[in-house]
């Protein structure tokens, strides 16, 4: 690729964890290049040096200068003074309109707490096309709305045979989205970027298979920036491997943020904490004959053991009502959910209030 040989030969070091990240350190000075396709960003701490970056640029390139970042992917950025905030306002709206649903009514939480959903629930079947445009269009909202991530996750196994009740939960994620319009995630200044991680699971949660749902959420120190909300693979036959599968899948993304972060000249030195909410599951990830029921998964334990070992990630245990990513396992109740949404940064762009 042309630019990509351009930008190496201008002295960025392209990042091995994420392709698309490109970096160039000089002294104290850092400059970073992010690219999408034909559209890029850049950004650094002297703004003289990312000037004479894109002037550079435009003598081998056709590019125009948008300036300030305000718009990228459908994501609107705004920049403040010692704060960002990330949303999709518009795209939000597109959504309500598309379907139908801008002068519904709205509800506080985007999953009813009770719901249990299942494939063959006796409901009529309805159109799978227009489900699937409907997931699909919230699945690209999650990028900045974490707070729909666990429904829209859920709703997402069904594409195939979607009924009335999958399509009545999807439309009350609508309506939900119909009174949280404006919210997004805001990140503040912080003294000291610290990166952490929350782990959690839900066990048995699927109706189909009693598969469990894995949930993680990263910060360095405002607002969560990672997210995931996923079914385990394997099912799992205690609560402990829930959680200690879930947490696996925690540690590997914290692995890799580190190596993203030392690209960016952001090394974390101390051990980066997971938090879990589960004892068990954190006792046998420091005891590998801590029960003997823990011999079919060897392989996840052993790997956790040897990531604690080497002092890059280890597990913390934390009380069930400081847990952030029980809100990517489960539906919950409206002052449960209301509280967490609040805690990993998910907030109005009209007000300094939560939604």
């Amino acid at each position: 690729m042309r630019i990509d040989d351009h930008l190496l030969r201008f002295g960025f070091t392209k990042s091995l964890s994420e392709t698309t990240l490109y970096v160039k350190v000089t002294d104290s000075d850092i400059l970073v290049v992010s690219l999408y396709v034909d559209d890029l960003l850049v950004t650094g701490n002297n703004a003289r040096l990312v000037e004479e970056f894109k002037q550079e640029m435009k003598q081998d390139f056709e590019m125009t200068d948008l300036g300030l970042m305000t718009y990228f992917l459908g994501m609107e950025v705004k920049q403040r003074q010692s704060e960002v905030f990330i949303c999709q306002k518009k795209y939000a709206k597109e959504i309500l309109k598309k379907f139908q649903m801008e002068n519904c009514k709205a509800v506080n939480t985007p999953m009813n707490q009770k719901e249990k959903l299942s494939k063959e629930d006796g409901s009529d079947k309805v159109d799978e096309g227009y489900y699937r445009s409907l997931i699909g269009c919230l699945m690209y909202l999650t990028a900045t709305r974490p707070d729909i991530l666990f429904p829209v996750s859920l709703l997402s196994r069904f594409m195939h045979c979607s009924s009335e009740v999958h399509l009545q939960t999807a439309k009350r994620v609508l309506r939900y989205i119909k009174g949280t319009v404006n919210c997004g995630v805001k990140f503040t200044k912080c003294q000291k970027f610290e990166l952490c991680g929350f782990s959690d699971s839900d066990w048995a949660g699927s109706m189909d298979d009693l598969k469990s749902t894995s949930g993680y959420c990263f910060s360095l120190g405002s607002g969560v920036f990672s997210w995931c909300s996923k079914k385990q693979e394997t099912v799992a036959q205690s609560t402990a491997e829930a959680e200690f599968i879930a947490a696996t899948a925690a540690v590997n993304q914290a692995l890799w943020l580190k190596k993203l972060l030392c690209d960016l000249d952001m090394k974390q030195k101390n051990v980066t904490e997971v938090f879990v909410d589960n004892q068990a599951a954190i006792a046998i990830s420091h005891n590998p004959v801590f029960h003997g029921k823990t011999k079919h998964f060897n392989i996840k334990l052993f790997f956790v053991r040897e990531v604690q070992n080497n002092g890059e990630v280890t597990l913390v245990y934390c009380r069930s009502e400081d847990q952030l990513a029980d809100l990517f396992t489960k539906p919950l109740p409206m002052s449960r959910f209301e509280v967490l949404r609040q805690k990993i940064g998910v907030c109005s762009s009209q007000s300094k209030e939560e939604c």
